[in-house]
């Protein structure tokens, strides 16, 4: 008879980890405030911690001590996390100080206010609400808040660091992405299949009219030369992006001739820009993903408004697929306007269209 393993969903596993994970933390912060309780006992009288009586004489002060400790650490603990969900030090760092040292302090004098007037009533013969002194209960919140700032020095020094270090790890992080992005556009542009179609459009050429044909290579060594030229470039000026659209298009145009329609209107600017091949990525998708024929002609419009350059597209969606893919180049073009500033490009698909706007980018010159 063999053994039948019992295979649990992975919500329970999630459960069972987070629970032990809780468990661990809980252990350890016991631990470390019955230490802190224990150290503290030691140097207010060691001498109590040689006999039973001397043991049960400080006890109602260990239990203080206990209790102070905590909770002046688990305010630490929940103050700082609270934060760190919701303002960032590397952002707003003066407000993240004030909040997290203001909101510390304030817990801090609240709580140790209540557990020395407990610790007062509790511990002190003849000691009631009527006639304790409120004056003296709030002057003995001073030693623990003295405590607390040392505390949330701690804490906070900690959680910059930390976001500190995250921000610096998620720019290396970026910026390989920077360079895997740039380098995947170049494969795509570059690709095996990309060159053997235009080689293999070439050869036809070459038969049919030597005038296409070296038309043909002309405006291929013009997009190749673009390539190479642009290929450690951030970005590039709109102009020299839409002449190179230009020859990529009229590449495409004597290959597909009448089954390919293409419109530019784009002003001639100098301060605008935009992240290199953009704009092919874009139209080779719309080639890839799109009917061309003499009976539906794919049509291609370029045009700027304002500070955005639009790139259309005739909607006629190969039998074969669905919809239209986003496909790498443009996720690649997304990351990229990531890198270089806070817009984003804007993908819209309607019953006809298929619309892609390019933020056009301004260099700063301070």
């Amino acid at each position: 008879m063999t053994e039948k393993k019992i295979a649990y969903p992975d919500s329970l596993s999630k459960k069972v980890f987070a629970s032990a994970t809780i468990f661990t933390s809980l252990r350890k912060f016991l631990i470390l405030n019955l230490g802190i309780a224990a150290v503290l006992m030691l140097i207010q009288c060691p001498a109590c911690l040689l006999s039973i009586e001397g043991l049960k004489g400080i006890f109602p002060d260990f239990i203080f001590s206990f209790l102070m400790s905590s909770s002046i650490s688990f305010g630490g603990f929940y103050v700082d996390g609270y934060y760190d969900r919701r303002i960032s030090w590397i952002q707003h760092p003066v407000k993240r100080l004030v909040l997290t040292a203001g909101t510390y302090l304030v817990y801090c004098f609240i709580i140790s206010f209540i557990l020395t007037t407990l610790y007062v009533l509790v511990t002190i013969e003849g000691v009631n609400l009527n006639n304790i002194s409120w004056i003296r209960m709030i002057k003995n919140t001073i030693y623990p808040i003295m405590v607390a700032l040392f505390i949330i020095s701690i804490f906070i020094s900690r959680s910059w660091l930390y976001e500190w270090r995250n921000a610096a790890i998620e720019a290396e992080q970026l910026k390989s992405e920077k360079l895997a992005s740039q380098y995947q556009s170049l494969k795509d542009q570059l690709n095996p299949h990309f060159l053997f179609n235009s080689l293999n459009v070439l050869s036809n050429l070459v038969y049919e009219s030597p005038d296409k044909s070296a038309e043909f290579i002309q405006q291929l060594s013009k997009i190749y030369r673009y390539v190479l030229d642009v290929q450690h470039e951030q970005l590039v000026s709109l102009k020299d992006e839409v002449d190179f659209a230009e020859h990529y298009l009229s590449l495409q145009k004597i290959r597909f001739e009448n089954s390919l329609e293409y419109f530019i209107d784009v002003a001639a600017s100098s301060n605008l820009y935009l992240p290199p091949l953009s704009l092919q990525l874009i139209l080779e998708n719309a080639i890839k993903h799109n009917i061309a024929s003499k009976e539906k002609p794919l049509k291609i419009i370029i045009e700027q408004v304002d500070n955005s350059l639009f790139i259309r597209n005739i909607l006629q969606s190969k039998l074969t697929e669905k919809l239209p893919s986003t496909g790498i180049g443009l996720s690649n073009i997304k990351k990229r306007y990531a890198l270089l500033s806070n817009e984003k490009p804007k993908i819209t698909q309607t019953d006809k269209e298929f619309i892609v706007e390019l933020p056009l980018l301004k260099i700063s010159h301070s």
